[in-house]
């Protein structure tokens, strides 16, 4: 697909991922592109999956969500029904804000969310001890963040 990516595109997403609620109009004029243009773009970039949906960026700290833990889970159990089960869990889990299978010491890096260390110890009771074939469950939380983005560096695309 990067292939079939032009600069117009390109610049539709940058903008898109700075504020999804830009009018049609706005991003054509800011582009100087006809509205009907931008708007085929923006629709084919959606169509092919490149954008994927649109949705609102929460303050998780003004909601009560204060504590956010780095979650590395290591596997007894490496079948594909093990695998199956462990994702499944993790998939219905609102406090697992995303679940990585990776290499190194740990089987999955897990970002998790929560009110305060209670909540947290309670989602690590009720929920990550109950997994199937969990070896090892080590967390980080974090003290401070000093960077969280879901933007994607696309404007590197035109480099390559």
């Amino acid at each position: 697909m990067i292939e079939q990516l032009d600069k117009a595109d390109i610049a539709i997403t940058e903008r898109l991922q700075r504020d999804g609620k830009l009018s049609n109009v706005k991003l054509a004029e800011q582009l100087s592109l006809s509205e009907a243009s931008c708007w085929r773009k923006q629709r084919r970039l959606e169509e092919c999956g490149v954008i994927e949906g649109y949705q609102a960026i929460l303050n998780r700290k003004k909601l009560g969500l204060g504590l956010k833990a780095f979650v590395q889970i290591s596997c007894t159990d490496h079948s594909e029904e093990a695998t199956a089960t462990f994702e499944k869990i993790i998939l219905a889990a609102p406090q697992v804000l995303s679940c990585h299978n990776t290499t190194g010491e740990a089987d999955f890096l897990l970002e998790v969310v929560a009110r305060d260390l209670d909540s947290y110890s309670r989602f690590v009771e009720k929920v990550l001890r109950k997994l199937p074939g969990v070896l090892s469950i080590r967390s980080n939380l974090s003290l401070r963040e000093v960077k969280t983005t879901n933007r994607l560096p696309v404007s590197e695309l035109l480099s390559i």
